[in-house]
């Protein structure tokens, strides 16, 4: 579905991404982990096309650099660590914004536009909220928008950069498995950005650590989650254990 090839992006002097190559199959959930300044904002902003990059970007085989710009949204959806958010703006009305790509230039919202985006807003539990302006809710109820906006394109690819940040626990695998359940429904191809290794190698099928703009490691979580390289990579002493269940918990250590 997505691949990458021999990526490399700078901002001035400096290297961000590093002739990385790398491919995501379709229906796949793909998790870049890495510390602060990795490249996995970067590698995001690459498939999304909002960051000039060198090499190759493909989806479904096609090069994302000769679509246009309303092509490539029907095709991937993007969340974004700081969203643009009018604060006079509706919560139905922000998620409607998502229809755009699927709405012609003199068109207005067709009843299933409307449909779309009453479901999603009721399944991320902000209908309560739907006639609020976005200047009066709060950092996770925003987050939890800014998901159903992305959903509401219907776009096969799904971009996730760091969507739980704001969330506390029970909100954080609430909004993950409610993308896994989407996943699992329309057979989305989803490409996240997780600070949390613990929710990244509970939900991704497999994870790529990224360090200094290059591939560290990628493999399934079991082979990509070791204590001796997430140490070395993230600069502090860590234990992975694992639960009953059989799942992976990263634990950061102090240092004595």
């Amino acid at each position: 579905m997505i691949a990458l090839e021999r990526v490399t992006v700078r901002y001035g002097s400096t290297t961000a991404v590093s002739e990385l190559t790398e491919r995501v199959g379709e229906g796949e959930w793909v998790g870049l982990i890495g510390p602060n300044g990795a490249g996995k904002t970067t590698v995001l902003r690459s498939i999304a096309r909002l960051v000039q990059h060198e090499g190759r970007v493909t989806i479904a085989d096609k090069d994302s650099s000769g679509m246009s710009r309303r092509h490539l949204a029907r095709r991937i959806a993007y969340v974004p660590q700081r969203p643009t958010l009018p604060p006079d703006m509706t919560v139905s009305d922000y998620v409607l914004l998502g229809r755009t790509p699927h709405i012609g230039y003199f068109s207005f919202e067709s009843a299933d536009d409307h449909r779309v985006c009453s479901t999603l807003v009721e399944r991320l539990d902000l209908a309560a909220f739907s006639d609020r302006q976005l200047a009066t809710l709060s950092g996770g109820e925003l987050q939890r928008l800014v998901l159903a906006r992305a959903l509401a394109q219907e776009a096969p690819v799904l971009l996730l950069d760091e969507p739980t940040s704001e969330l506390d626990l029970g909100r954080r695998v609430e909004a993950l498995e409610l993308v896994d359940v989407l996943r699992a429904e329309r057979g989305l191809t989803v490409i996240s950005a997780l600070h949390d290794l613990t929710l990244a190698g509970q939900f991704a099928d497999r994870l790529v650590l990224l360090a200094g703009g290059r591939i560290a490691a990628a493999g399934p979580p079991v082979d990509v989650l070791e204590e001796a390289s997430l140490g070395h990579h993230f600069g502090t002493n860590v234990r992975v254990l694992r639960t009953d269940s059989g799942e992976l918990v990263v634990v950061p250590q102090r240092t004595p």
